[in-house]
C-alpha cells in the first residue's frame, strides 16, 4: 500500500470516501461528494485524485467491481442481478468491464476464476499448487483503525489509517499494511463483525489518537501467500482451515489471523494482488 499524506483536506476526502462505502447502490452524485467534501464543485474531484492517486469514478467502479466478483464467488445471483447491483443496465457492459479488471467474464469467473481452485479435495491437489509455510514470528505492535461491519468495507478503514498517517513517522522498507480480523464471517452477523486497518510500528513508536494499539503475539504461524483478488480470501481461509489445518497434526493458536497486502489494489489489476494470510498455530509440546 501507499503512504498518504497528511494535510487539510484528509478528514474532508474521508467523509467522501465513507459515503461511497454505504451508499455503492445508489447514484453517485458528484455535486453530492463535493458537498459532503466541502469543496468547490469544480475542483475537488482533482484534489481527490491528487490524494488517492486515481479519479473519483475510478473508485467508485473499483469498489462496484470488486462487490460483484464477491457475489459471484460466494452467492447464487444471476449474472444479470450481480452486473444491475454493480450499476449496470445491460450485462455486455458489465462483462466487458468486468473481463478488463479480472480477465475473463463474469460467468466464467464463477466458473473457474481463481478462488475456484480451492475446492479442490487437498488429497488432490499438486503439490506445489498452495504451499503452506510454517515457521516462528516475532511479535508485531500494529497502530489501527478499528472497523466494525462487512469486512468487504475495511478498506474504509484503510483510507482513514493512510490520511491519518505522519509520513515522516513510517519508514515503508520496513513498515507493513496489516488487516487483523477477529471474527468468523460464517459464525458472526454482519454487522457485528470486527476487524482492523493497521500498520506496524517499532515497539518505541508513540500511537496516538485516532490510532489504537494492537499487539500481535509472538509465535507459530502457518503462512498462506494467495494471488488474486481480496474476494477470494473467504475461499482461502475456508481451505486452509478445512483443508490444510485438518490434514496437519497442528493447533491453532489463542490470537487472531491477520493478512499481510504486498501490494496495492490501486496500483496493479486484481489478479495481481498479493497477500499473505497468517494462522497461529499452538506451540508444539515435546
Amino acid at each position: 500500500m501507499q503512504q498518504r499524506s497528511n494535510n487539510r483536506y484528509d478528514a474532508r476526502l474521508k467523509r467522501v470516501t465513507d459515503y461511497i462505502y454505504d451508499n455503492l447502490d445508489q447514484d453517485i452524485d458528484l455535486l453530492r461528494l463535493a458537498e459532503i467534501a466541502c469543496m468547490s464543485p469544480f475542483h475537488w474531484h482533482r484534489i481527490y485524485q491528487a490524494v488517492y492517486g486515481e479519479t473519483i469514478a475510478a473508485t467508485v467502479r473499483r469498489l462496484r467491481l470488486a462487490r460483484a466478483a464477491s457475489d459471484l464467488t460466494n452467492t447464487n445471483k444471476p449474472v444479470q442481478q450481480v452486473a444491475e447491483r454493480a450499476g449496470f443496465q445491460n450485462v455486455q457492459s458489465f462483462t466487458r468491464l468486468f473481463k478488463k479488471h479480472y480477465g475473463i467474464p463474469p460467468a466464467k469467473y464463477r466458473e473457474c476464476g481463481s478462488h475456484a481452485r480451492f475446492s479442490i479435495p487437498f488429497d488432490e491437489m499438486e503439490a506445489d499448487m498452495y504451499n503452506v509455510t510454517v515457521d516462528n514470528f516475532p511479535a508485531l505492535r500494529v497502530a489501527t483503525i478499528p472497523h466494525k461491519g462487512d469486512y468487504m468495507n475495511v478498506g474504509s478503514a484503510f483510507d482513514k489509517m493512510f490520511s491519518s498517517l505522519d509520513p515522516q513517522t513510517i519508514d515503508w522498507s520496513r513498515n507493513r499494511t496489516i488487516g487483523i480480523f477477529l471474527d468468523d464471517s460464517e459464525a458472526v452477523p454482519t454487522e457485528k463483525l470486527r476487524s482492523f486497518a493497521g500498520v506496524t510500528v517499532g515497539f518505541d513508536h508513540a500511537i496516538k489518537s485516532p490510532f489504537q494499539e494492537f499487539e500481535l503475539p509472538a509465535a507459530r504461524y502457518a503462512v498462506l501467500r494467495h494471488k488474486g483478488p481480496y474476494t477470494d480470501i473467504r475461499k482461502a481461509y475456508s481451505w486452509l482451515f478445512e483443508q490444510w489445518l485438518l490434514n496437519s497434526d497442528e493447533e491453532p493458536g489463542n490470537s487472531p489471523c491477520f493478512e499481510d497486502y504486498l501490494n496495492n489494489p490501486r496500483d496493479v489489476p486484481a489478479t495481481e494482488l498479493l497477500t499473505d494470510i497468517y494462522l497461529p498455530l499452538a506451540p508444539k509440546i515435546g
